[in-house]
């Protein structure tokens, strides 16, 4: 039986998500095509209708992560980014948090077509930042507000890599995330000031 396109599309975007999810959970080595698919409802065979490999689904899933982050934070002004990003809630919900912080470490073993997904994923993260450090004029940031944007991007996601590695009750998990958040909202008042 043949399906159709739309739900041919419909089962696509259900394995991207699925995939999406486990993933940050458990990493990529961390999940296999039978389980994704039974997660997604699915059938095994079914995933070769899609992709031609796990790789192939990494990459995609990958780049459809990048941009939930993004879509998530859109419309808030940095600091209230970083008030959500750096916060117990994000550092707890892995599976639902930013595909940066969970996977970036297993980015870093993955061919090169995954790198450059994740390269052009953190490249539109900076530039949301730069776009939001700088206010209304963007163009005004130069390459100090570029600079800032991967530092604060960079510590951000840094606080919550380290904090996961603790245990959960670590008093150190949480004073991680508070000393980020509390830096880079210094930085981030510090830049308008000098504006």
């Amino acid at each position: 039986m043949r399906i159709t396109k739309e739900k041919k599309q419909e089962n696509y975007e259900r394995i991207i998500a699925t995939a999406s999810e486990l993933f940050r959970e458990r990493g990529f080595d961390g999940v296999g095509v039978a389980e994704l698919m039974e997660r997604a409802g699915l059938t095994h065979g079914g995933f070769y209708n899609h992709f031609r490999s796990k790789e192939e689904l990494i990459a995609e899933s990958t780049e459809n992560g990048l941009s939930e982050t993004l879509k998530r934070y859109a419309g808030h002004d940095v600091a209230a980014v970083m008030e959500l990003y750096l916060a117990r809630e994000h550092r707890d919900g892995r599976s639902q948090g930013c595909t940066a912080a969970a996977l970036s470490c297993d980015a870093a073993r993955q061919p090169e077509e995954t790198k450059a997904v994740f390269a052009a994923g953190i490249d539109g993260l900076v530039r949301a930042l730069e776009a939001g450090i700088a206010g209304k004029h963007a163009s005004d940031a130069g390459a100090g507000g570029r600079a800032q944007a991967i530092a604060i991007l960079a510590q951000a996601v840094g606080a919550i890599v380290l904090s996961r590695a603790c245990p959960d009750d670590s008093p150190l998990a949480d004073e991680l995330l508070d000393a980020c958040r509390a830096d880079c909202r210094d930085a981030i008042e510090n830049r308008a000031r000098k504006q």
